[in-house]
């Protein structure tokens, strides 16, 4: 399926969004809640672009992490409308994060204005909603949206350690302005008020993950059974596969 993007044709998998049309092709857009794993969420509108479909007249604005390409269409990942969106958002979201390097980045890039900074918990976060889907993806939901309006926030029940939370920092990993803070200390984590023991990969002796976290997983499938750290994963899976081919 042809599609034009910035006036040249690409070529489109029918259904695919036009963020994964464009990141496939190498054409820069914008996002704060899409992550390649989970998909995209059309929640901060960061990675809004201009379309207009065969049929259509005139052109609108849509989420590019979440519109499917079904038909002919002719896509603008940068007009000055566009700009001036990503402009406004990051001049918001850079006064919950300011000193953050992203957005550091983003606004010398849409030329944002400083506003004053204000106090969020945790602090640098912007409420993209990452942490919230990586929880769940990993069957826990152990963290949540927590009120409304200036007062939303991420946080745990009450703000206690929750029974859910398996310290598998999940969340912390897809944080794309470095918000959840983990603290690890020889075999000990602590993230979101609770404390965790580390258990030590079975081949470089390396602490790299929660004992909680490996019995979760071990439940499910195989993937903590080895007790391997993720390097090491990569190895094994690499000598078992040349060892096949041999």
């Amino acid at each position: 399926m042809k599609i034009t993007v910035n006036g040249q044709e690409r070529e489109a998998h029918a259904g695919e969004s036009i963020l994964d049309l464009c990141r496939r092709e190498g054409i820069p857009i914008p996002t704060f809640c899409y992550h390649q794993a989970f998909g995209g969420q059309g929640a901060c509108r960061m990675c809004m672009v201009e379309i207009k479909e065969d049929g259509q007249s005139r052109s609108r604005l849509v989420a590019a992490c979440t519109y499917p390409l079904t038909k002919t269409a002719e896509i603008i990942t940068e007009s000055e409308q566009i700009q001036r969106i990503r402009r406004t958002i990051v001049m918001l979201l850079a006064r919950r994060a300011g000193e953050n390097p992203l957005l550091e980045e983003l606004s010398r890039a849409y030329g944002a204005a400083h506003l004053p900074a204000i106090t969020v918990e945790p602090a640098n976060c912007i409420l993209c909603g990452l942490c919230i889907h990586a929880c769940a993806e990993m069957g826990r939901s152990a963290i949540w949206s927590m009120f409304r309006g200036v007062d939303k926030r991420i946080a745990t029940p009450y703000d206690e350690a929750s029974d859910d939370c398996m310290g598998c920092a999940a969340c912390a990993r897809v944080c794309p302005t470095q918000a959840i803070k983990v603290e690890e200390e020889d075999a000990v984590r602590k993230i979101w008020n609770k404390t965790f023991a580390l258990v030590s990969c079975s081949r470089c002796g390396k602490y790299y993950a929660t004992r909680e976290e490996l019995e979760y997983l071990s439940k499910h499938g195989d993937f903590g059974q080895q007790q391997l750290c993720e390097t090491c994963r990569k190895k094994n899976l690499a000598y078992n596969i040349k060892t096949f081919q041999q």
